[in-house]
């Protein structure tokens, strides 16, 4: 058995496959007696038909399958020992004369090679780095409603501005059967502010669905609509349960304790800069990641390389279950090319940086994402048994494993980023930042 290989450029080339008897012989042998001991045929003794009579049989068929085999382990083979870096897989290319009763036999293969390239973490031009500005009207909002949250709730008797309105949307026919709070100042138009004014606790109300809330997201969060019938429900009925004035609770030591534990916080000074300081941590996952984003374009933009695209477009269409024509090939790799290029990059960067993660680094950087967790749930010191055993159910699933990793993998390129590319630091307000993070969608 030998593989050869004939460059036909940089980037495609063409593996040669020889197969002789030697190679896939014994295994046929071996496969036909293996058959012949199971075999049923009418007129023979289980076990005790023809080794002829199997060969003619079975023969040609286990011919194929065997040298497939050995033609695989080859190709698998030669690539591992050339340590050759190839895109997609190795693709056949059609013999129309090929002879499977030849004892000797040449099968020859496609591949397009991963190009040889040079990645700069030095730009001249800064990047844009954000950082959000937590201003105290963020703090005094995020006060007011953590005092709304631990408030007390009076129950009122008439729908009035300024109450919560706690009640069930219905729809039998959609199976729509949803308990929601709101206020009136969330309804649209006043025919419907009017209806609910009137509406008395226990009563019943025909409602449009359209034009009834001011934001027509709100209609699918109160009624929990999908994309599916969003459009289709077009009348519900909404039950009065309850209606309720929310008092907000005091802005003192007992509300300090129940958000951090006894006299961790002591003041409304301690308190607003200790939400300040949280926010500000909490902001920088978002900030990082859009940086991320901007530095895997600017990456992308200017680490020239060509690809075997032609190979990869062919590829394409023959990979999956159902093939591709040439035009959905084509449009399908102009979807991938960038992905497919920030990859390469990426990986040169692993490389050549010499960044690893073993399975301790993922155990451990997912017990810091459970403290994180758990501290937004008021759990601010759980022990390490208890994250051990948290962690050890996450990653039991091998997707959480993939979606730790992924995390863990982008803080290490972002520490790479900003201890080596020139970034310009830039301070915007949360308003700012998330209309230009979301911008391109």
């Amino acid at each position: 058995m030998k593989v050869s290989r004939k460059d036909k450029d940089k980037l495609n080339s063409i593996l040669s496959v020889s197969i002789d008897k030697l190679d896939y012989h014994s295994n046929v042998e071996k496969v036909l007696t293996d058959y012949r001991k199971k075999a049923n045929i009418p007129g023979f003794r289980k076990g005790h038909t023809p080794i002829g009579l199997i060969k003619k049989q079975y023969g040609l068929s286990v011919k194929v399958d065997e040298i497939n085999k050995v033609m695989q382990k080859a190709l698998n083979g030669f690539l591992t020992d050339e340590k050759l870096a190839i895109l997609g897989n190795p693709m056949p290319i059609e013999q129309a004369d090929l002879d499977w009763n030849s004892e000797n036999l040449t099968f020859d293969f496609e591949i397009g090679l991963s190009p040889v390239f040079e990645v700069s973490l030095k730009n001249k031009k800064a990047i844009n780095s954000f950082e959000v500005d937590v201003d105290s009207k963020m703090i005094d909002d995020q006060i007011k409603n953590m005092q709304n949250q631990y408030g007390k709730l009076i129950s009122k008797k008439t729908v009035e501005e300024g109450l919560e309105i706690n009640g069930i949307f219905t729809n039998e026919e959609f199976g729509v059967n949803n308990p929601s709070t709101f206020q009136l100042k969330n309804l649209k138009g006043k025919s419907n502010i009017e209806a609910f004014k009137n509406l008395k606790t226990g009563e019943s109300l025909d409602l449009k669905t359209k034009k009834l809330f001011n934001e027509d997201s709100d209609l699918s969060f109160h009624l929990k609509l999908n994309d599916q019938n969003k459009d289709q429900v077009n009348q519900v009925k909404f039950l009065l349960n309850e209606i309720n004035e929310r008092q907000p609770a005091d802005l003192d030591q007992n509300l300090f304790d129940k958000l951090f534990g006894k006299d961790a916080i002591k003041s409304v000074t301690e308190f607003k800069d200790k939400l300040k300081s949280d926010a500000e941590a909490n902001f920088v996952n978002q900030t990082d990641q859009k940086l991320l984003n901007d530095i895997n374009d600017y990456l992308i933009e200017n680490t020239k390389f060509d690809l075997p695209d032609i190979f990869l477009k062919k590829w394409m269409m023959n990979a999956g279950e159902n093939k591709l024509s040439e035009e959905e090939a084509e449009e399908e790799y102009i979807k991938s090319e960038k992905g497919l290029r920030y990859q390469l990059i990426e990986a040169k960067i692993i490389d050549e940086n010499e960044i690893k993660i073993d399975f301790e680094q993922i155990k451990n950087f997912s017990k810091d994402l459970i403290k994180i967790q758990m501290k937004q749930y008021g759990q601010n010191n759980p022990d390490d048994k208890e994250l051990d055993s948290i962690s050890e159910r996450v990653l039991s699933n091998k997707d959480e494993v993939k979606r730790i990793s992924d995390q863990l993998l982008s803080q290490k390129l972002i520490k790479l980023f900003k201890s080596n590319l020139k970034l310009k630091n830039n301070k915007v307000s949360y308003e700012k930042f998330i209309e230009m993070a979301y911008a391109k969608n």
